[in-house]
């Protein structure tokens, strides 16, 4: 029976996860389980490169493990942890920086982005972020890595960064490999559809969050921009329409052309409340799960510890194998 591939990923527990997050990845990542070793980390440490109220990180923690589980990643089937739980991610940072060049850091999309963006609070977490996300990677002998247009970038530094630690010290890291695989769909505004849907959209009506109730999912596709052509077909010109018709189509698994031909001569209002239903009918069952996970934290804080200890028994071989061949004394024990 041939091994499976290591695969790592992690997200940020920074709030809301939107329908975009849901279609675009964490659908895909039940699957990953059967097919790969899947390592996935809530990544906390992450998140304060941007200022944080300590009470919401904690709690959007937790938010974030009962929506994993909710919607079908089994922690006994995966290694589902939190970051800051291992300090071998940060320790493994520390010896990457020193073979980071900050010209590479400095030219980073993301970090121009978030400085303009956060321009009262450009830190050096901010422009340190993908040496991190290179040692949450590397720590895992992680083969294939799941990664948005956004995250390119990154997965090249921690490429770089392995083969460069391989070349100067012997071969110690897997060079990761970008997941190819079944592409999530690509969810746009609800209001303005030429942009991705994003939690951080100063319209609400923009994005479908996955806290949402029936009521608001539905409100929300009902006030969707479309157009004044009156036809259900995806096209260039018809961007709002062509969004509705991928949501719709990914959530039921039917193509484009099939959900053309089922709403075919319906008008627009009539399209979009079902669209806005099939939503409704697959986020509520998430959000209720999520909701009775959630109240139980025991449960929670019980996941958190065994996928901290299954995820240090490997990352700890590595940081370990890292300090000796760097010339680090080794602790005895």
């Amino acid at each position: 029976m041939e091994e499976k591939k290591t695969l790592f990923s992690a997200v940020q527990p920074s709030g809301v996860m939107t329908l975009g997050n849901y279609l675009g990845a964490i659908k895909n990542w039940k699957s990953m389980i059967d097919d790969y070793d899947c390592i996935y980390s809530i990544a906390d440490l992450h998140t304060l490169t941007v200022k944080q109220v300590p009470a919401d990180l904690r709690a959007h923690t937790y938010e974030l493990a009962a929506l994993y589980i909710a919607c079908g990643l089994d922690p006994e089937k995966c290694v589902l942890f939190v970051q800051s739980h291992v300090p071998a991610h940060a320790e493994l940072t520390w010896i990457l920086n020193t073979m980071t060049y900050p010209g590479e850091l400095q030219r980073m999309t993301q970090f121009k982005d978030k400085s303009l963006k956060h321009a009262d609070n450009v830190n050096m977490g901010l422009m340190d972020y993908p040496v991190l996300m290179a040692a949450d990677i590397l720590l895992y002998n992680t083969e294939v890595v799941p990664v948005g247009i956004d995250q390119k970038q990154h997965l090249e530094i921690a490429r770089d960064l392995a083969v460069r630690f391989n070349n100067r010290y012997s071969e110690t890291f897997k060079v990761p490999e970008p997941y190819i695989g079944k592409v999530g769909a690509k969810i746009m505004s609800l209001q303005d559809p030429t942009k991705k849907m994003s939690k951080s959209d100063e319209n609400a009506n923009a994005f479908i969050s996955l806290d949402d109730d029936r009521d608001a999912i539905i409100r929300k596709f009902r006030r969707a921009v479309t157009d004044s052509d009156g036809r259900i077909i995806a096209a260039e010109d018809k961007p709002g329409i062509t969004n509705l018709l991928s949501i719709y189509g990914a959530v039921t698994g039917k193509t484009i052309a099939e959900a053309e031909k089922e709403f075919e001569g319906k008008g627009y209002g009539d399209f979009k409340s079902a669209v806005g239903e099939t939503v409704a009918d697959l986020i509520g069952p998430i959000r209720e799960e999520k909701d009775r996970i959630l109240k139980d934290k025991e449960f929670l804080d019980g996941v958190f510890r065994s996928g901290a200890e299954k995820a240090e028994r490997i990352a700890n071989k590595t940081l370990a194998k890292v300090y000796r061949k760097v010339g680090l004394v080794q602790r005895m024990r």
